[in-house]
């Protein structure tokens, strides 16, 4: 496997604006670093049970993780229980994630895939899908969206769910609030920063304490454009949480969580 150790956005790093250069940003050298980053005991403070109890209270049991990064949702889905197979689209990060699960006494299911296509990959059927860690934002086409929302619906049970996380990007385009780690990067001695913010466009720079620095650039995706997209693909009832919180001003939440549910719910006084 050929270990890139520099990320390269060429002459103009804004005009970066491809789905498919994920794959080089996540060089050998960031992903040995994104632990740092997440800080695993860190996060599992922050999130505390919210994923485990959401997907128990909606009778889950198979999970694919279609965003594994280093493994860390994979590996507490596990040890809760859960049967989970774990994608990425980034051979280093299953490698990472593989390496990150056998440590703590877990072999990883992993796929390497494209969402775009992920059918052609992943052959079963699952009662969740999971795209967490505002990893949906790599996708910078509407129709790449789109079609990858689709794959996940074609991938669920006829009652299954999504799970799909993002920056508040709302707060950011509009100027009112500046990024916190607090739930999502909690590492002490890294700090995550929006370095360009534009309607189609957020570039983030990550700095660790020994120096070094690395890059991502995303797409910003507004709360209610995802909502629709997955009204729009299938999904027949969404509801989002601010910070894993029910109710949250909309400007407050550094993250919102969207739970789509793919059966029709029928609303009370209904036949």
């Amino acid at each position: 496997m050929r270990q890139e150790k520099q990320q390269d956005y060429g002459r103009d790093p804004l005009a970066v604006r491809e789905s498919g250069k994920y794959q080089e940003e996540y060089v050998h050298s960031f992903v040995e670093k994104w632990d740092e980053l997440i800080d695993w005991d860190g996060r599992a403070k922050a999130e505390g049970e919210f994923f485990i109890e959401k997907l128990r209270e909606l009778g889950v049991r198979k999970v694919l993780d279609v965003a594994t990064g280093t493994g860390f949702h994979s590996v507490q889905l596990l040890r809760a229980g859960f049967e989970v197979t774990s994608v990425d689209g980034s051979p280093m990060m299953l490698a990472k994630a593989f390496e990150n699960a056998r440590r703590q006494g877990y072999i990883l299911r992993t796929v390497q895939a494209d969402w775009r296509w992920l059918n052609r990959d992943v052959h079963d059927y699952y009662d969740a899908v999971i795209c967490l860690g505002n990893s949906f934002t790599h996708l910078h086409h509407d129709n790449d969206r789109r079609k990858t929302l689709a794959e996940y619906y074609a991938t669920l049970r006829h009652d299954g769910i999504l799970i799909l996380d993002q920056r508040n990007y709302d707060a950011l385009l509009d100027h009112q609030i500046k990024p916190s780690h607090h739930f999502y990067y909690c590492g002490d001695n890294v700090r995550a920063e929006p370095e360009h913010v534009d309607e189609s466009l957020a570039r983030f720079k990550y700095s660790f304490s020994d120096g070094s620095a690395f890059h991502l650039n995303m797409f910003p995706l507004r709360k209610a454009y995802v909502q629709r997209l997955m009204r729009e693909v299938g999904f027949q009832h969404i509801e989002t949480f601010g910070d894993f919180k029910e109710t949250y001003r909309e400007t407050e939440p550094d993250f919102f969580v969207h739970v789509a549910e793919k059966a029709y719910r029928k609303q009370e006084g209904q036949a």
